[in-house]
């Protein structure tokens, strides 16, 4: 059976291509799935990539992940700085998470540099635009291998 990870990304992100390319990129949210699901097959994952702009819905997802998944990745958007709700729902998933940002968060505005998600993540992948969504499949797929050499 093959490995399903959740790929959950929050509110804008369906602008990515048109909104502050200079901070985001030009590439669409499409593209990203395109190159996230093209990574995960060659690491022999199956990736389920979300989008909303609803926090209670990504909760939703997170939950439902818990029972059908085996890892998250999420790019929260600005519910990262804010939602304690998404992080409670990733800490009961108890599942391996790894946080992506397209910009470093560590190089912006104040209140972006503090993540409510990060202390759920196994790891933090920011600023290096979409590459980061291909390098979280890959440790995605590194953790689930250590993993089942655990069981």
């Amino acid at each position: 059976m093959t490995p399903l990870v959740y790929v959950l990304n929050g509110p804008n992100l369906n602008l990515l291509g048109v909104r502050e390319p200079a901070i985001y990129g030009s590439e669409t949210l499409a593209d990203l799935r395109a190159r996230t699901e093209k990574v995960a097959g060659a690491h022999g994952l199956k990736i389920d990539f979300r989008q909303s702009n609803v926090e209670g819905e990504i909760v939703n997802w997170v939950q439902e992940a818990r029972t059908k998944a085996k890892g998250i990745i999420i790019n929260a958007g600005g519910y990262t700085h804010t939602s304690v709700a998404i992080l409670d729902a990733l800490q009961a998933s108890e599942l391996p998470v790894i946080e992506v940002h397209l910009s470093n968060i560590f190089r912006r505005d104040e209140f972006r540099q503090h993540s409510y998600i990060s202390l759920a993540a196994t790891g933090v992948i920011c600023g290096l635009g979409g590459k980061g969504y291909e390098l979280a499949v890959e440790a995605m797929a590194n953790i689930l291998g250590n993993a089942a050499k655990k069981a």
